[in-house]
């Protein structure tokens, strides 16, 4: 019986050789030298191509090679019944949040501002931030959030979370549901978006929600480009709702030459880069979990496809 990796990545052949190490007995394949299509029982994937796993007939499992599991839940020929998974791993939520936190202390310590005089050649030194006083609010309270808001409430910030279903994390703030959304935006001075891309969150960064943020806030996305209607973030931008952005996913991957994004003064960018999963790190749960389906064990992190994570 084998495992198939599907994936652009280029560091496919090291997860091959670091599963092979762990299980010299499996017989790991690398797409599309797939190998027999009835042999397959495990499948680790990024961002496969639609139908391509409808071939294999008894597939155990579906593994995400990162966090999130949109990718596998938008191929419209999903194999039915068959358990995904994802990986939930230790560095890659601490390098998510890293990156929430850089850009929340680079927007709390004026970095921006202190850039543009800089370039101006003004020595001015400007008005002390109080940490305490400046309120971050974190969408969705999960993994990767949580650990975003108690890192945050430690560093001496007024953290407040936001999630669909009432979450309750010690010394944060929390809001949930339709009805507290809208309070919750209006206490976000700098709005982090960690949430799952499902339909329901699917463009939640909007007119509606960027108007309900104060004046002057804000705006980091690190979680996937769907949750932002681009044109609504634009506009927030151009008419100065809406101060600065720090973006690392966008609708569209890689994001086009002729976007605005590329040259907006009020816009950092980065290349999807904010968490990237590290091959040592993360083979020894795909290791577990594929024990655990030959034993008839239950999987880890499994994922529920009506919940979208």
């Amino acid at each position: 019986m084998s495992l198939v990796i599907i994936s652009p990545w280029k560091n496919v052949t090291q997860y091959r050789k670091l599963i092979l190490d762990r299980m010299p007995d499996l017989d790991v394949r690398v797409s599309p030298d797939v190998g027999p299509a009835d042999k397959v029982e495990f499948a680790l994937v990024w961002n496969q191509p639609p139908g391509s796993l409808k071939r294999f007939p008894r597939l155990k499992f579906i593994c995400s090679m990162g966090a999130g599991v949109d990718h596998m839940l938008k191929d419209p020929e999903l194999p039915e019944g068959v358990p995904m998974v994802r990986l939930v791993d230790r560095l890659l939520a601490s390098q998510m949040v890293e990156y929430v936190m850089l850009a929340v202390l680079r927007y709390h310590r004026q970095y921006h501002e202190y850039r543009e005089q800089q370039r101006r050649g003004v020595w001015k030194v400007l008005p002390p931030p109080n940490t305490e006083a400046t309120r971050v609010g974190v969408m969705g309270v999960g993994n990767l959030g949580g650990l975003a808001c108690r890192r945050l409430s430690a560093l001496g910030f007024d953290v407040a979370g936001w999630s669909r279903r009432p979450k309750t994390i010690e010394g944060i703030k929390s809001y949930y549901g339709d009805a507290g959304l809208r309070v919750f935006l209006e206490r976000t001075q700098i709005l982090s978006c960690l949430l799952p891309l499902t339909p329901r969150t699917a463009g939640i960064i909007n007119k509606g929600t960027l108007s309900s943020l104060p004046k002057g806030a804000y705006v980091i996305n690190s979680a996937r480009g769907g949750h932002v209607i681009e044109e609504d973030l634009l506009a927030a931008l151009d008419s100065g709702h809406i101060a600065a952005a720090t973006l690392d996913v966008f609708q569209a991957e890689p994001l086009p030459a002729e976007h605005p994004f590329w040259s907006h003064p009020k816009v950092v960018l980065t290349p999807h880069a904010s968490s990237i999963t590290i091959p040592d790190s993360v083979v020894p749960q795909i290791v577990e979990n594929i024990e655990r389906a030959r034993a008839g064990r239950p999987l880890l992190n499994l994922v529920d496809p009506v919940e979208g994570y």
